[in-house]
């Protein structure tokens, strides 16, 4: 089979894109009145609104073309029958597993895995209700009242993002908190608010050996320690999410308190699993198993619908269509909900370390294209008074994501409108623009001379024909964030799958842990060693040098 990027449906989307490039939005609505109710597709009571875009009927059934040109529909099934996708590493790819409620039989080198995915999922969750309603308690028996997440990457961003998202969910008087950075300021600020009677550690590491994680819990179990002069505390105050018994046995955790996962869930699709217990504790089994369902209806929904009407498809093949036949760099995902502050940056790591590749997956370089883009973004209306300059008015454009709640959860009404009509407005004037015409009639209204106008106008001009999707719910509840979250996962397979590239391994961060373990030997032994290019030695000896402050 021939690479999408070597098929007839590549080079006749090259030709279509030179005729459609000069063609502006507004005119794209002008000419079909029926544009929106095209371009939009539904969910449940989420609406993807897709017409924004620079897009005909014709760009779709190419780009859908594309998509099949390169298997997408065999590959999806192979990801969900279990067949080794993640060929460097060897392993299936069946995180969809975990939110498979339903328990239909899914099969991994002739086993089905969902006993032990209901198994798992059934402790976790007698787990988190026994901290929720206090039987669980701490060393002193006090009950736990602050919760402690120690890890790092997927371990630390999924987990936390949705906590975010669901904090109108929380058991009152329970809270809890994320470390990931090994910069020891993270676990200090943390401790500052925590009682060590009250709080509990979630260690989350699958080998139990990554450098960040243990050694922020190590760091908090001397705390826990320290705080009541024994060791057998730390049973009481730490539960671990690990593979690694044997270290998470030596760590002082008892079995019973250590929860499994498996290798066929990746880092940063693993907040589905056990990984999630944080998400269990903050807002109960019954709240994480209705974020599994919202995900497991996207699934079904990617499996089965028509590639022309499959959301995540479509959101695949836009972001295909501007990164490599428009030459966008970078992506921008913008939640109008305050309680989705941490999405954009959840993303950054399921999209870039998934996608940011080089080499297809036979190992030969990608040459004649671009694959993963920036993904950046921030919550609206806070972004329009950081990056949104750039997005109206800089060079090129940046396709959008606006995400937005119908009704909030909170009881101001009048800033939910002016919220949305901000969504709403961004979105429009990314479209329409402002032509130099209707700057100077609207300066010349506002009684402006002639002499300022001229001065003025070209700033005030926008370009528009800056595409975006917008993406409504009707409330961000735990249903609605999981079918948010794996449409995000999908449309990152399905542009995997169009570059030709593995979505779900990451040895571009080998390399850094590696140099970063020798720089570590050479500033404990107080020099460098040898093998150092030139500036990393000059900034090894100023670091050595430099005395700390009195």
């Amino acid at each position: 089979m021939k690479r999408a990027f070597e098929s007839g449906a590549h080079r006749a989307l090259k030709e279509h894109q030179s005729k459609l490039a000069p063609v502006h939005l507004r005119e794209l609505f002008a000419q079909d009145p029926g544009r929106f109710q095209r371009f939009s597709l539904e969910l449940g009571d989420l609406w993807f609104d897709f017409s924004k875009n620079r897009l005909t009927g014709e760009t779709l059934e190419l780009l859908l073309a594309l998509a099949r040109e390169a298997g997408l529909e065999a590959r999806t099934a192979a990801m969900f029958e279990g067949y080794p996708i993640n060929n460097t590493e060897g392993r299936a790819v069946l995180h969809t597993a975990l939110r498979n409620l339903g328990g239909t039989p899914v099969m991994l080198r002739g086993q089905n895995v969902m006993p032990e995915v209901f198994f798992e999922l059934s402790r976790m969750g007698a787990f988190a209700e026994s901290v929720r309603d206090g039987s669980f308690r701490g060393h002193s028996g006090k009950p736990i009242r602050r919760v402690v997440n120690i890890g790092i990457g997927g371990s630390d961003l999924g987990p936390q993002m949705v906590c975010e998202a669901l904090r109108p969910f929380w058991k009152p008087g329970l809270s809890v908190h994320f470390v990931s950075n090994v910069d020891g300021a993270h676990l200090y600020e943390t401790l500052k608010v925590c009682d060590p009677e009250e709080t509990l550690f979630i260690v989350a590491s699958k080998t139990f050996t990554t450098l960040e994680t243990l050694t922020n819990a190590n760091s908090a179990r001397r705390w826990i320690v320290e705080a009541f002069g024994t060791e057998a505390a730390v049973a009481r105050h730490f539960v671990a999410v690990s593979t690694a018994e044997d270290r998470v046995r030596s760590f002082g955790i008892s079995p019973e308190n250590t929860f499994h996962f498996w290798d066929w869930v990746g880092g940063r699709y693993s907040l589905w699993s056990v990984i999630g217990l944080p998400i269990a504790v903050a807002v109960g089994l019954e709240g994480f198993k209705e974020l599994l369902a919202g995900a497991h209806q996207v699934d079904r929904h990617f499996l089965e619908t028509d590639l022309s009407r499959n959301i995540p498809v479509i959101m695949g093949l836009l972001g295909i269509w501007y990164r490599n036949y428009f030459g966008a760099p970078a992506h921008a995902v913008i939640p109008y909900d305050q309680y989705l502050h941490r999405l954009p940056a959840y993303l950054q790591q399921a999209d870039m370390e998934s996608n940011g590749k080089s080499v297809h997956r036979d190992g030969s370089p990608v040459v004649g294209y671009q694959t993963g883009p920036v993904i950046f973004g921030e919550p609206g209306t806070n972004s329009q008074h950081a990056f949104f300059q750039l997005l109206h008015q800089g060079t090129g454009f940046i396709p959008v994501d606006f995400l937005a709640a119908v009704h909030p959860l909170h009881p101001y009404e009048d800033h939910h409108r002016i919220l949305l009509a901000n969504c709403l407005a961004q979105s429009e004037a990314l479209l329409k623009g402002r032509t130099l015409d209707e700057v100077r009639r609207e300066m010349a209204e506002e009684g402006r001379s002639r002499e300022e106008v001229e001065a003025l106008a070209a700033h005030r001009v926008f370009e528009g024909n800056r595409p975006s999707n917008t993406f409504l719910y009707d409330r961000l509840t735990p249903r609605n964030l999981g079918r948010l979250v794996a449409l995000y996962e999908h449309r990152i397979f399905v542009q995997g799958v169009l570059w030709d590239v593995n979505s779900f391994d990451q040895w571009g961060v080998e390399l850094g842990k590696k140099l970063a373990g020798r720089i570590q030997k050479d500033l404990e032994a107080g020099g460098a060693a040898g093998g150092h290019d030139g500036s990393t030695a000059g900034l090894l000896a100023r670091l050595v040098r430099t005395p700390a402050p009195e």
